[in-house]
């Protein structure tokens, strides 16, 4: 992971300039729907900023966090609002966000620790709340370059997800032009009581 972030950090305005641009309305149609106006939605591994200012142009509270401190950098500016740098594995909220969208951020983590990362999201979720998530399809994990994935199929996706309830998992292509990934998507509510 740590190879990971410096790759971000290195390379922050390269990767802020291919994706704060990529059109994401499709997902955040998906998203959106099961929120209610002005929920409150922690933005993880927020990279440029994107969706953070579609969400608060929209009109909800945004808490934006990145593991890249540099990165960090470039979202505060173009946001306008302090964008934390927080690890996932450092998440320590509780009970406070009505939504968490996780958008291309967790398929960075790694095999042995997600499913801890997971279980602090749930736990930083109130009751009913959303959790929107993304990876790049695939059944194994890798190294790209200089960064680390976690590819995931749907039943990987379903057991990763198994605390919450699923309310859909989508495929799609990648947003970027000339990027040829393929993407599941899922959305899960929380409202089942166990943390396990």
């Amino acid at each position: 992971m740590n190879k990971t972030v410096q790759y971000y950090n290195n390379n922050a305005k390269d990767y802020f300039d291919s994706t704060v641009h990529a059109d994401m309305s499709d997902h955040y149609k998906h998203f959106l729907k099961y929120l209610k106006a002005g929920a409150y939605i922690l933005d993880l591994g927020c990279g440029s900023g994107r969706d953070s200012q579609y969400f608060i142009e929209h009109g909800y509270k945004v808490k934006a966090v990145d593991g890249s401190k540099v990165m960090c950098l470039h979202a505060t500016q173009y946001l306008g609002q302090e964008v934390e740098n927080l690890l996932f594995e450092d998440i320590s909220f509780e009970n406070e966000f009505d939504a968490v969208w996780a958008s291309a951020s967790l398929l960075h983590e790694d095999k042995d620790r997600i499913d801890e990362v997971i279980r602090k999201i749930k736990i930083a979720l109130k009751e009913n709340g959303v959790f929107y998530v993304s990876f790049k399809c695939g059944n194994s994990d890798r190294i790209q370059g200089e960064r680390y994935f976690n590819d995931m199929n749907e039943e990987k996706l379903r057991k990763l997800l198994e605390t919450f309830t699923i309310q859909e998992i989508w495929f799609s292509d990648d947003v970027r032009p000339g990027r040829d990934d393929h993407w599941i998507n899922c959305i899960a509510t929380n409202n089942q009581n166990s943390l396990q």
